[in-house]
């Protein structure tokens, strides 16, 4: 009986380790993974609240527009069509650095970067639409990147898979060669529909292949023996 069970444990770890080194792209999600960006996120969304003569952000509201797309929240926030016309021109029209000053780069970041490379690809999918580049370019983080998706670069954003599968059909890999770093139900949903591997950044409540709480946790995984 022991030695039966012992077997199916080392099976299971060979399988585990040979999956690992299957992996061949690190993808990463934006808000939450990348960036802490909670405040930044607030503040945008309050001040175009804020010029609608609306109140704060609820945290039921914070919630939302913290995974969706601009216009979801926008569509979330106003479902008024006329006030989400007025509140959507306003957005378009506001100046974005006072927000991308209040962004704070997970600081494992770049390091894990520069030692994934140039042995794994490396990419972003996240929800963002027109601001992702502003990020990158305001963090010196252009460059670092092989292939950058938002939402603007498929039909469908998260928690469709659409912007993983476009990360997988680029680099012509199959799913189980891509990880993908994300912190949401949206991502969960995406790379269960995409295939891909999982690793949940600081939310232990998804159902993911791996848990992590920091960047530096993802060469461990990927050098297990």
């Amino acid at each position: 009986m022991f030695r039966a069970w012992f077997h199916n444990v080392k099976s299971a770890r060979i399988s585990d380790q040979q999956e690992i080194m299957r992996i061949r792209l690190i993808a990463f999600d934006c808000d939450g993974v990348m960036f802490d960006t909670e405040v930044a996120n607030k503040l945008y969304y309050n001040e175009i609240l804020h010029y609608m003569h609306k109140p704060d952000l609820t945290e039921s509201q914070f919630a939302y527009v913290y995974m969706h797309t601009a216009d979801e929240a926008i569509d979330h926030l106003f479902p008024d069509k006329d006030e989400a016309v007025k509140a959507n021109e306003y957005r378009l029209s506001m100046p974005y650095l006072p927000f991308l000053q209040k962004m704070e780069i997970e600081p494992y970041l770049k390091p894990l970067i520069d030692r994934l490379r140039p042995e794994y690809h490396t990419a972003i999918a996240t929800n963002r639409t027109n601001t992702i580049h502003p990020v990158l370019k305001a963090h010196h983080l252009e460059g670092y990147f092989d292939l950058v998706v938002s939402a603007l670069d498929v039909p469908r954003p998260k928690p469709y898979p659409d912007p993983l599968i476009k990360i997988l059909t680029h680099f012509q890999i199959e799913p189980e060669q891509m990880l993908y770093i994300g912190d949401s139900k949206l991502d969960q949903i995406a790379s269960e529909a995409a295939g891909v591997i999982l690793a949940a950044y600081k939310n232990p409540a998804l159902d993911a292949r791996f848990h992590i709480t920091s960047l530096r946790e993802i060469e461990p995984i990927l050098t297990a023996s």
